[in-house]
Order: structure tokens, then C-alpha cells, then sequence
């Protein structure tokens, strides 16, 4: 019973910090990535669809994505979609590839990105201590349903507690991470 509760706040533990990671993905440094682009949609026929499946997105060099769309027609509206985004990037078409250099990041751009990494690393460690709580609240019911006993119970919040711990302190070593690379000049 008790390896079942576990067992699933780890499952949510780790959800958690691949969210997080996939956050970090998104916030701009100073090299190209890929994953920059996730988020981008096109309008293609009508219909919203991700820029990376209407085109191929390759890192040229550590400043510069290049991207390779498979609907020649569709070069117009892939630069549009990349110039409306949020992201401050200026493609440039060369016949049938667009490059898309990264500009340098000022000081106030990486305090504002730094920013922005800790509020998603903060969200993710609500979401760690919120599958405390539930774990915490399971062990919980079911010594109120006579299924384990008290001592189980507590010996099942301290490894609980122990989880959470160490899925906060994973927490904090990504951002630190994140923060140095953004950092870096």
C-alpha cells in the first residue's frame, strides 16, 4: 500500500521536473536551439500547425538555426509566424532556406530570462510538494481505513518527506544550471 503511494508521487515528482525541463527548453540563451521553436504555429491550409512539421530545423552553427520548409509556398508564412512571435528573432530567406540568426542577449534580456527560469522552477516545486500533499493525504485515508497502521503511516510520510526533498533539491540544480547558461557570456 505504502509502495503504491510512493510510487505514485515519484510518477508525479518526475513529471514535474520534465515540464521544467521543457520550460528551461524554451527560454532563449545566447545558442541556437531547436527547441526554440517548439511553440511556433503556422498557419498552413487554414489550420494552426507546428512549425516543425511543416518545415526541418537544423542548428547551423551555435548562433544560427536554418530551416528548410517542405512546401516552398509556405516560405512567406513561416517567416511571418516566426517575426509575430514573442521570441525577437529576425529570419532571413535565402532562396529556399531561412536562416534565422540569434541576436546577443543584453544584460537586461538574461536578467528577465533569468527571471523567468525561476518562476517556472518555483511553479515546479509547487507541483512536487502538491504530490506531497496527496501522497501525504492517501497515507492519511488509509489508516482511516484500517489498511496500514499509524507507525506505517509515519514511516511512509518521512519517506515521502525524504522524496520531496530530494525532488526540490533536483529542482534547484536545474535552475542553477539554467541561470549559469544564461548568464554566460
Amino acid at each position: 500500500m505504502i509502495d503504491d503511494v510512493k510510487a505514485e508521487a515519484v510518477q508525479r515528482m518526475e513529471k514535474s521536473l520534465e515540464a521544467l525541463a521543457h520550460n528551461f527548453n524554451k527560454i532563449r540563451t545566447g545558442r541556437a536551439h531547436p527547441s526554440l521553436l517548439d511553440g511556433l504555429k503556422v498557419e498552413y491550409y487554414g489550420a494552426d500547425t507546428p512549425l516543425n512539421q511543416v518545415a526541418n530545423i537544423n542548428v547551423e552553427d551555435a548562433r544560427t538555426l536554418s530551416l528548410t520548409v517542405w512546401d516552398k509556398s509556405m516560405i512567406p508564412q513561416v517567416e511571418k509566424a516566426i517575426l509575430k512571435s514573442d521570441l525577437g528573432l529576425n529570419p532571413a530567406t535565402a532562396g529556399e532556406v531561412i536562416r534565422i540568426p540569434m541576436p546577443m542577449l543584453t544584460e537586461e534580456t538574461r536578467r528577465g530570462f533569468s527571471r523567468q527560469a525561476r518562476t517556472e522552477a518555483e511553479s515546479a516545486r509547487v507541483s512536487v510538494r502538491n504530490a506531497r500533499r496527496d501522497a501525504m493525504a492517501m497515507l492519511k485515508e488509509l489508516v482511516k481505513e484500517k489498511e496500514i497502521s499509524e507507525d506505517d503511516e509515519r514511516r511512509g510520510q518521512e519517506e515521502v518527506q525524504k522524496l520531496t526533498d530530494g525532488y526540490v533539491a533536483r529542482v534547484e540544480k536545474l535552475l542553477a544550471e539554467k541561470e549559469a547558461d544564461l548568464m554566460e557570456i
